[in-house]
């Protein structure tokens, strides 16, 4: 093992090696999935087999897979071998209907697992460091995921699991945490109770890492976050349906997060026209699981936006890079006229001092249209009574938002802890105009 590089020959295999693997595990891929009750109905109509795929660029005719088809399956019709060879099982959350399952094989497991590892080795982090995860286990990937990655890495690894702040500060003390994963809105509560308690996290802890991911979160909340713990704070991507976190994530450089193309294969498509756009242009993510042993899942629609990086990484990595998620595409809401993603609001709100990390955007209806109300929580110190302080405040605040999303919103300003909060992620927009 090199001192930069988890696995150094599939992390620098040059583009036309890496293109040549990904076309023989796609067609891999294409063959276990014509095992599976739905893909081997739908592909036999179609007259799709492994032979149709001659080049790289063949994977457009390959058919969408969508949230809709995960679902429909549930809970086996996706499965590509027999069922004793599956050995666990995790879902998308969901409060109605059949969640979209996906299943395991060991191969499968150690797969995710050495991926996460080098995933998080690409950050700096090595056997010697103490990491703590402060994500939901159970059916939620994130859990486990970083789990078994830390522990294949060689972590001393504390699963701490979410909530409970008080504790989660005590075992970072007690432990010498120097890695800690979360999403993002629970680290600005985090850091809340940390002053509570009379603690900087900065001076009275050793952290050096944060993995956040889970959310979609700006830059802003990015360098928010680093500020107040006094570490580097790592974005990555992962779903369930690509087996959880681990899909791509931030090298030691954190400019842009390297897809692992060895395990998947990357487009970025229009999402309403479905066809390809050029690296650098926004546009939704279609992923295809090259590793996937129990269930292979090809072309899968995210509904994630991002683009391509197009310059290579200084790190020597020759994997494609994305962007930071900048929302999904059926996240998009039409207020007055204009198209608006909650990451927009976001990023505004996070560059105002005042402002705490919580806020909440709230979409409703009256005699004279849709109206849409900006909620934020202020910091603990800028909490006043003085009415005038607090009016200049909200105008200030609708005017950035105005010449962010061109529409001039309500803003109610509350004191810290007043938004309702999730274990989970974080609740941004709540629409009550249906």
């Amino acid at each position: 093992m090199s001192s930069i590089y988890w696995q150094e020959d599939i992390e620098t295999l040059p583009r036309p090696q890496l293109a040549e693997l990904q076309l023989k595990k796609l067609r891999e891929s294409i063959t276990r999935a014509l095992r599976s009750p739905f893909y081997g109905k739908l592909y036999r109509e179609l007259n799709i087999s492994a032979e149709s795929i001659k080049t790289y660029d063949d994977v457009r005719k390959l058919p969408i897979t969508t949230k809709d088809d995960l679902r429909a399956c549930y809970p086996f019709e996706l499965l590509t071998c027999p069922k004793d060879n599956i050995i666990r099982m995790h879902c998308t959350s969901g409060t109605t209907g059949n969640p979209a399952a996906v299943l395991y094989s060991r191969h499968d497991l150690d797969s995710w697992a050495n991926l996460m590892a080098r995933s998080m080795f690409a950050t700096g982090a090595r056997p010697a460091d103490v990491f703590q995860n402060m994500s939901g286990y159970g059916l939620f990937t994130g859990g486990l995921g970083f789990q078994y990655g830390a522990e294949r890495l060689g972590c001393l690894t504390i699963p701490a699991a979410a909530g409970n702040s008080r504790r989660q500060i005590k075992l970072m003390q007690d432990f010498g945490t120097t890695i800690a994963h979360s999403i993002p809105s629970y680290l600005g509560r985090l850091h809340a109770v940390f002053l509570e308690n009379g603690l900087d996290p900065i001076r009275d802890t050793k952290l050096e890492r944060l993995f956040i991911g889970a959310e979609p979160h700006s830059e802003e909340t990015r360098l928010r976050i680093q500020e107040m713990f006094g570490a580097k704070a790592y974005n990555s991507f992962g779903m369930t349906e690509m087996n959880g976190p681990g899909v791509a994530f931030e090298c030691s450089y954190q400019n842009g997060m390297h897809l692992w193309e060895d395990c998947y294969l990357l487009e970025i498509v229009n999402p309403d026209t479905l066809e390809p756009v050029p690296d650098g242009e926004i546009g939704e993510m279609i992923l295809t699981t090259l590793d996937r042993e129990a269930m292979p899942i090809i072309r899968y629609r995210t509904r994630d936006l991002t683009c391509i990086i197009p310059d290579e990484c200084p790190c020597g990595r020759t994997s494609r890079r994305i962007d930071r998620i900048k929302g999904r595409s059926d996240d998009m809401f039409i207020i007055k006229g204009c198209n608006v993603f909650p990451i927009q609001i976001e990023r505004v709100l996070m560059r105002i001092r005042e402002i705490g990390s919580d806020y909440l955007i709230v979409l409703d209806r009256n005699d004279e249209g849709d109206t849409l109300t900006v909620q934020a929580e202020l910091k603990s110190e800028s909490f006043t009574d003085d009415y005038k302080q607090l009016d200049a405040l909200r105008r200030r605040i609708a005017n950035d938002l105005r010449d962010e999303i061109l529409v001039t919103p309500a803003i109610q300003l509350v004191g810290p802890g007043e938004l309702p909060k999730n274990e989970g992620k974080a609740v941004r927009v709540k629409d009550l105009r249906a």
